[in-house]
């Protein structure tokens, strides 16, 4: 090997650890690759930020935008219900429902599907009264599955298209995917459906009476001998903070107010509403002062009456104006008791929340809403809440008005668990999103245009008919993916220039395959499926794929048998819960471990090589 050849896998070597750590973002590790491509002097400063304009690029970010569409006019969620069987047995409405989450895959953003219809997964689950992992996680192998059998369904195919668009043989069709990819998706729904409910493990339903707040929550009152007495909230939470107590609302002159804003002050008469560990409380409150009003315990009998003696303990209506000394504090209207709900939301992937406390964002002050409990991978903890960095997969359980906590979930990019009654607000846009969508994939489809100018016109129809606010257009795109995207594009050009590329295929086809194309294509299948289990699977695509072609230029094969088994592994990530985005969606409300995918992961994954080689060989013969 020669200097260059070193130096880009080395290169490679580096970025491919730093992914599989996962210490920094995906895009933050691309873009330090691609910088030191060009300080290297392996990619011309000139050409640097060219994966920018790639069609691929360019196709993923047109996508997650008329995707956006489909979901925020109610067009898709108003079709789950509609195919969704209303009756009949758990297994016909999961078969149904796992399905139905394959198909809307293949068209839009997968995980924009799997958020769609989570909540409609655990209605089933409890309609069924099983645990709700054995709806959820059948349901992500399913939405996984669908998006590799068309060119737009996940980044990877678009990915590998790109690639092949490089050679003579041009880019790939918008249904060249779906010979293998259907066949693999049929297979995996039908073993993830009828095999899931032995092999997904039995983990405890995540919901609000399983998070048990009732028990914590505890009134005192503020005497006027009290140091709580002159202290704003803000100290006093402070002075609470070595019982792992939060206050989550208080009673004054008879107005009770849900999560005060910290800078109120606290006067002798207040009632504080306190959640907190009842054994690690007795000394801060005896330290503070404080008077134990009486003990708030939930109603065994019922859970929809605990959760609305919760809510009626804890809730709030804002105070009106307070003498002149508190004037200041509150600015919530007035609202009945009966506005306020507990709600589980779940945060996604790459949510703007992710690595931020409840403090951080200052919570209760911008939103007036309290967060009551965490779950994370079955482990339900009210500790040290308002200083916990949430994590993708967290379940949250918030407390206060439905459109407060609305505004917090679409801005922070958490997903609710609870199902959402459907209505379109406009009928026109939602019919006008779905017509655009259907325009711009027959435009795709039928080789009128490309697919990177097909739906990049599908998305400024979305901007003509203002489908989308032309403010929130742009709010659609996930970034991380594109500057991911773009940054790897020149790697895996230098990979290919220097001929490192051909020198990992060389290795492996002497020392692995030996020779044998068919042990060639499943050891490339098997590989990318590996590194796809723990890395981003389209960065997997894009590292994979230089390494497909070259095998196949040095065995004189077909290239397209390679370039699909690379486009079939990097879709199959089914052995952890940080392989795809949906994996990670489902680990809280789940209540998943990270040991828990494989039991079903495993077989689903030998499944796709004992169906993909095959079916590989029959439709791209070598």
């Amino acid at each position: 090997m020669d200097a260059n050849q070193q130096l880009i896998l080395l290169i490679l070597a580096c970025t491919v650890g730093l992914f599989l750590w996962g210490r920094w973002r995906h895009d933050v590790v691309a873009l330090a690759a691609l910088m030191a491509c060009v300080v290297c002097g392996l990619t011309p400063a000139t050409e640097a930020f060219v994966g920018f304009g790639h069609p691929a690029v360019i196709t993923v970010a047109a996508v997650l935008i008329l995707s956006k569409g489909l979901q925020t006019t109610g067009a898709v969620e108003a079709l789950a219900q509609r195919a969704l069987p209303q009756r009949g047995g758990m297994l016909l409405g999961l078969g149904v429902l796992t399905l139905l989450g394959a198909t809307l895959s293949a068209f839009m953003n997968n995980v924009g599907a799997m958020a769609l219809l989570m909540p409609i997964a655990l209605q089933l689950a409890g309609r069924n009264n099983i645990p709700p992992g054995k709806v959820l996680m059948p349901l992500a192998f399913g939405t996984i599955l669908g998006g590799m059998t068309t060119l737009i369904g996940t980044p990877p195919n678009l990915i590998v298209s790109g690639f092949r668009a490089q050679t003579e043989l041009g880019a790939y069709g918008m249904f060249d995917f779906t010979p293998v990819g259907l066949a693999i998706a049929i297979g995996g729904v039908l073993l993830a459906v009828i095999a899931g409910r032995w092999l997904v493990p039995n983990r405890p339903q995540t919901d609000a009476g399983n998070f048990d707040t009732g028990t914590y929550l505890t009134e005192v009152h503020i005497d006027a001998d009290s140091k709580a007495d002159g202290k704003q909230l803000r100290e006093v939470e402070q002075m609470l903070d070595d019982g792992d107590a939060q206050i989550v609302g208080m009673v004054r002159n008879d107005f009770r107010v849900i999560a005060p804003q910290p800078g109120r002050r606290l006067h002798a008469g207040d009632i504080l509403v306190i959640e907190a560990e009842p054994d690690a409380l007795g000394a801060s409150l005896t330290r503070l002062g404080l008077k134990l009003e009486e003990a708030v315990e939930p109603d065994k009998d019922s859970k929809d009456e605990a959760d609305e003696a919760e809510a009626d303990r804890a809730a709030d209506t804002a105070a009106p104006s307070e003498p002149e000394r508190d004037k200041e504090q509150e600015k919530p209207a007035a609202r009945h008791s009966d506005d306020i709900a507990l709600q589980e939301l779940v945060a996604q992937p790459g949510a703007a929340i992710l690595g931020r406390s409840a403090s951080d964002i200052a919570l209760r002050t911008r939103f007036g809403i309290n967060l009551l409990a965490i779950s994370r991978q079955g482990h339900r903890s009210i500790r040290r809440l308002r200083w916990t960095e949430i994590e993708a997969g967290d379940v949250l359980l918030m407390q206060g008005d439905a459109e407060s906590i609305a505004g917090f979930a679409a801005e922070y990019g958490c997903v609710p668990l609870a199902q959402r009654s459907i209505l379109i607000p406009d009928r026109r846009r939602a019919i006008t999103a779905v017509a655009i969508m259907i325009a711009a994939v027959a435009l795709a489809a039928f080789g009128v245009q490309p697919a990177a100018v097909a739906f990049t016109a599908g998305v400024l129809g979305y901007m003509l008919t203002r489908v989308i606010p032309l403010r929130r257009i742009y709010e659609a795109i996930d970034w991380p993916i594109i500057i991911l995207l773009g940054a790897l594009m020149p790697l895996a050009a230098a990979m290919a220039d220097t001929g490192a590329a051909d020198v990992l295929a060389r290795t492996l086809l002497e020392h692995v395959a030996q020779g044998n194309p068919v042990i060639a294509l499943t050891l490339m299948l098997v590989v990318t499926m590996t590194l796809s289990d723990f890395m981003n699977n389209a960065a997997t695509a894009a590292v994979m794929c230089p390494i497909a072609l070259s095998i196949a230029s040095q065995l004189g094969v077909n290239p397209d048998s390679f370039l699909m088994a690379v486009a079939i592994g990097a879709s199959c990530a089914f052995l952890t819960p940080i392989g795809h985005q949906n994996n990670t969606l489902i680990l809280g409300p789940g209540g998943f471990r990270f040991g828990d995918y494989w039991r079903l992961g495993l077989p689903m994954e030998l499944l796709v090589v004992a169906i993909g080689i095959p079916m590989l060989l029959w439709v791209w013969p070598l």
